[in-house]
């Protein structure tokens, strides 16, 4: 049972969400594409009425595994990096066309699987520290404390003195006990050591992560630091000047480090990676040959073929241990400009059972994308610019004419979805940007109509110029 405290629950996920909850949760980032949000929140939805299967039914229960297909924009990969954060489920994106067949050079496919347990690691470590940190912080505070107040010893002749001094006018005040101590402790808790410099012993850097060989010897990466453990060494530990506030800093993950229970969280990690990750996988269009090759095409059908065992289910070695991808979720996403879903292998089709088709972004999509998700586009230069004493100011007119003119680039251009309003946006704004530090503050700028059509339309009148600037 976890504890109550935990981040998630005892069945590993964070939060179990309805269906109709998850597409409202996906609503407040992914405009429209309801039946995109449908898919994946039921598929998620599955993974928690598989729990609740009694008896061996539960391990024959597999994912239905999703493709979207549309064109690149509209929300595929934020839709599922989204609903990985609202499960707080292991999640990682990885795009089909940088594999290539096992026995040439490149990353192999198990690789995506190794990525996903360490999500996990990371993602199961985070919440353990969370769970320490109140420990961590205190004991921490009574490291800093040590060396703010250090105890005093006796030297040869029987005199106490500070560490590190002879003399006794480096004693500390005669009331130098509890009451000072909680004083001290009271002073760093409020800040007010924050500035004072200290020296501290801390750790040193672990040794980076090494892999030996290339494609398919990944799983024999190990840390060099685990070296000096095998050995009966003890880590290293460096002094190193720097303020209080950093000192608290260090030592608190420091102290952290010690309290948690590496076995534990691998074996956590390696189980929540397996009953509830979720691969993205981008691009997959692009290993689809759409037409037929004389030879063997190592990016593409060799690429499916590699897939076919990891998809259906299969175990993959990592250097924290054998992991299943029976139940793992994998959503696949492509535009199929050139080929199309028919044209991956027979077999790979049989394991997307699911598919969604994504709408192209209308004009009153492209609106809404401006104005109604939390993180907006315009929110966000809201934000940078008031940094700088800026306040952005936007009006309807120029929501809408900006929305006009991404709509008509991505029908004469490449239709690159609601990407295109970034390239907008930063023609649009590019002057205020750049002269935001040196205006007065406080300063109102208003975006019209007039100053997007001034920026846009003689570029977008050009065809030709229009090509290589938007």
């Amino acid at each position: 049972m976890k504890d109550q405290n935990h981040p998630v629950n005892e069945n590993g996920m964070g939060r179990n969400l309805t269906p109709r909850e998850l597409v409202k949760e996906l609503d407040n980032y992914i405009v429209g594409q309801k039946a995109a949000k449908r898919a994946v929140a039921i598929a998620l939805r599955n993974r928690w009425r598989r729990q609740q299967v009694q008896g061996f039914l539960r391990n024959e229960i597999t994912p239905k595994n999703i493709i979207m297909i549309g064109p690149t924009g509209v929300g595929k990969t934020e839709i599922a990096r989204r609903l990985a954060k609202l499960v707080q489920a292991p999640f990682i994106k990885v795009e089909a066309s940088k594999f290539t067949e096992v026995g040439y050079v490149g990353r192999d496919v198990e690789s995506m699987v190794r990525d996903l347990v360490d999500s996990s690691i990371h993602m199961v470590k985070a919440e353990e520290q969370i769970l320490v940190k109140k420990q961590a912080k205190q004991a921490a505070y009574e490291r800093v404390l040590d060396i703010l107040i250090p105890m005093p010893t006796r030297n040869a002749g029987g005199v106490a003195v500070v560490p590190g001094t002879t003399s006794l006018d480096s004693m500390p005040p005669k009331d130098a006990g509890p009451s000072t101590r909680e004083k001290f402790k009271d002073l760093l808790e409020n800040g007010s050591l924050d500035e004072r410099e200290i020296e501290v012993d801390v750790l040193e850097q672990s040794y980076p992560m090494v892999e030996i060989g290339g494609t398919g010897m990944e799983q024999m990466g190990f840390d060099m630091s685990q070296l000096q453990k095998i050995f009966g060494g003890q880590p290293k530990k460096k002094k190193r000047k720097c303020k209080v506030k950093e000192a608290l800093t260090l030592l608190e993950q420091e102290e952290a480090e010690k309290l948690i229970d590496i076995d534990k969280i691998q074996k956590e990690a390696l189980h929540r990676a397996e009953q509830f990750g979720i691969i993205f996988l981008d691009e997959i269009d692009k290993i689809a040959s759409g037409r037929q090759t004389a030879g063997p095409d190592v990016s593409r059908e060799g690429v499916q073929r590699d897939l076919l065992p990891i998809v259906e289910g299969t175990t993959v070695t990592t250097k924290y241990g054998p992991i299943k991808t029976d139940h793992v979720l994998f959503i696949a996403a492509g535009a199929f400009h050139v080929s199309k879903p028919s044209d991956l292998l027979p077999e790979m089709q049989g394991r997307f059972p699911i598919r969604v088709e994504l709408e192209p972004l209308s004009k009153d999509d492209l609106v809404r994308i401006l104005t109604e998700p939390q993180n907006s586009i315009t929110k966000q230069y809201e934000a940078l610019l008031s940094t700088e004493g800026v306040e952005l100011i936007w009006s309807q007119d120029a929501i809408e004419k900006l929305a006009e003119y991404a709509m008509l680039a991505n029908e004469r251009l490449e239709n690159i979805g609601a990407r295109r309003l970034q390239t907008f946006l930063e023609r649009v704004l590019d002057e205020i940007s750049f002269d935001a530090p040196e205006v007065k503050t406080p300063h109102r700028y208003e975006v019209t109509a007039k100053a997007i059509s001034d920026k846009l339309s003689p570029i977008l009148s050009n065809d030709d110029l229009s090509r290589y600037i938007l």
